[in-house]
C-alpha cells in the first residue's frame, strides 16, 4: 500500500493519476470539536493505482493534489460528496470539477434513495465492506493496518462503482440526468457560511418583526466567533439562546447574566461587549430594510386522499424508470402538484416531468386511472 508523507512523492502520484480520465476520492477527517473539518486524511485512486496521502505528516504540501482537483481533464469521482468537497473548498476557494457523485448516480440508476455506500459496493461488487474503523480517531498517529485498509477500500472499490454506474447511465441515456443534479454541488454558498447569511440557516416562522433585526446580527456575531476560534457554532450560543437575545434584547452585562442559556461568566467575557455591540446594531435596523421571512402560506388543504394516489403513482413510475423517489419529488412538491398545474417544483420540469410529472396532472384530471393487474400497477388512459 503506497502511503505518501513527501511532496516529492505526492506530486510524481499526481502526475501518474492525470493521465487517466478519472481519480475517485475520499478523505477522513474529525469535527466534534471544530467548526472547520480537520482533514486527516486523503485517499485518492485511478484505474491503474491508488495511495493513502497523509496531510497531517510533516513539511507535506498539498498543492499537486489540490492541482489535481482542479484540473478540468480529469473527472473526480466521490460517494456523498458534500462533506469532501468542503473540506478542500476550504483549501481551494472553489469547487473541484468535473465532479461525478455516486450516490446521486445510484439514485438515477435504481439503487434507492441516498444509498450509503457499504451497501452499493455490495450491491454492484458483491463485496463486503469491513466498517470498524469508520468512527476510530483519525488524527492519531500511528494509523493501524485496519485503519489504512479500511480507507483504502474507500476508493478501490469506488472504481468498480464507478465504471457500473457509468455504463448504465450510458445504456439508459441518463448521464444528463445525474449532470443536472450535481450543477447543485457547484454552489459555493454549499460549502462555506457567510457570517451576514447565518441568520439564514435558522427556523425564523415564530419570529416577530421586531426580533429580526437583533437574531440577524446575533447569528452573525456568533458566525463570525465560530469561525475565528474554530468551534462549534453551539459552543459559542446554542440556537435557543439566540432567539432568547433577540426576544429580550439586554443592553449591559447585566442583563446578559440574566438572559436564559447565557453560559456562567460569559457577561465578564471579552465576547460579550461585541455581543452587546450586535444586538444593538440589529436592533437599530429599519423596518424596510429587514427581509421578509417565509411564513407558512394560508394555503388550502390537499385532501389526504388526493396526496395518497400522487404517492401512488410516484411509487409506480419510478419503479417503471427504475430511479429513486427522492430524485423525482417530495411529499411537498406532490402537495404544490395537488394545488397547482404549473406548480414552481422540480416534478414537473425537465426530465422529471416526462418520468412523473405529466402522468401527475393526467392522474388529477382523470385522463389516467391506475388499475392492478397480476400484481403490478398499469396506467388506463380514461
Amino acid at each position: 500500500m503506497l502511503i505518501i508523507t513527501d511532496t516529492a512523492a505526492l506530486a510524481e502520484f499526481c502526475s501518474g493519476l492525470r493521465q487517466h480520465p478519472y481519480v475517485t476520492v475520499d478523505t477522513e477527517f474529525m469535527r466534534e470539536k471544530t467548526y472547520f473539518s480537520q482533514l486527516c486524511l486523503i485517499q485518492a485512486a485511478s484505474p491503474a493505482e491508488a495511495a493513502i496521502i497523509d496531510p497531517l505528516a510533516d513539511g507535506l504540501d498539498l498543492t499537486p493534489f489540490l492541482e489535481l482537483l482542479a484540473d478540468p481533464a480529469v473527472t473526480k469521482v466521490f460517494h456523498a460528496a458534500r462533506q469532501d468537497i468542503e473540506i478542500f473548498f476550504q483549501m481551494m476557494q472553489t469547487v473541484p470539477q468535473p465532479l461525478f457523485d455516486t450516490q446521486i448516480a445510484a439514485m438515477a440508476c435504481g439503487y434507492g434513495d441516498q444509498i450509503g455506500y457499504e451497501p452499493l459496493v455490495r450491491t454492484i461488487t458483491g463485496k463486503s465492506l469491513d466498517k470498524g474503523s469508520r468512527f476510530t480517531d483519525w488524527s492519531r498517529r500511528p494509523l493501524t493496518d485496519r485503519q489504512l485498509q479500511y480507507a483504502i477500500g474507500d476508493v478501490t472499490h469506488l472504481r468498480d462503482v464507478y465504471d457500473a454506474l457509468s455504463s448504465e447511465l450510458a445504456r439508459t441515456n441518463r448521464l444528463s440526468w445525474v449532470i443536472e443534479e450535481m450543477e447543485a454541488l457547484l454552489s459555493p454558498g454549499l460549502y462555506f457560511t457567510q457570517p451576514e447569511n447565518a441568520w439564514k440557516r435558522l427556523k425564523l416562522r415564530n419570529t416577530k418583526s421586531k426580533e429580526l433585526g437583533p437574531l440577524m446580527k446575533i447569528a452573525e456575531w456568533r458566525e463570525a466567533e465560530a469561525q475565528k476560534r474554530d468551534v462549534p457554532r453551539a459552543r459559542i450560543l446554542k440556537d435557543d439562546a439566540l432567539f432568547e437575545l433577540a426576544r429580550q434584547t439586554p443592553e449591559s452585562p447585566q442583563d446578559l447574566a440574566r438572559a436564559r442559556g447565557i453560559p456562567n461568566g460569559f457577561e465578564r467575557s471579552s465576547a460579550a461587549k461585541g455581543l452587546l455591540s450586535a444586538i444593538t446594531e440589529g436592533k437599530g435596523i429599519p423596518k424596510n430594510d429587514l427581509p421578509d421571512i417565509d411564513r407558512p402560506r394560508n394555503l388550502p388543504q390537499v385532501p389526504g386522499d388526493v396526496l395518497d394516489l400522487l404517492r401512488v403513482l410516484l411509487a409506480r413510475q419510478c419503479k417503471e424508470y427504475d430511479v429513486a423517489p427522492k430524485l423525482i419529488a417530495s411529499v411537498a412538491d406532490l402537495e404544490e402538484i395537488a394545488r397547482d398545474d404549473n406548480a414552481d417544483v422540480p416534478a414537473m420540469k425537465g426530465w422529471r416531468r416526462e418520468v412523473f410529472g405529466e402522468a401527475a396532472l393526467k392522474l388529477k384530471h382523470g385522463k389516467i386511472a391506475m388499475k392492478l393487474t397480476n400484481g403490478n400497477l398499469d396506467l388506463i388512459e380514461s
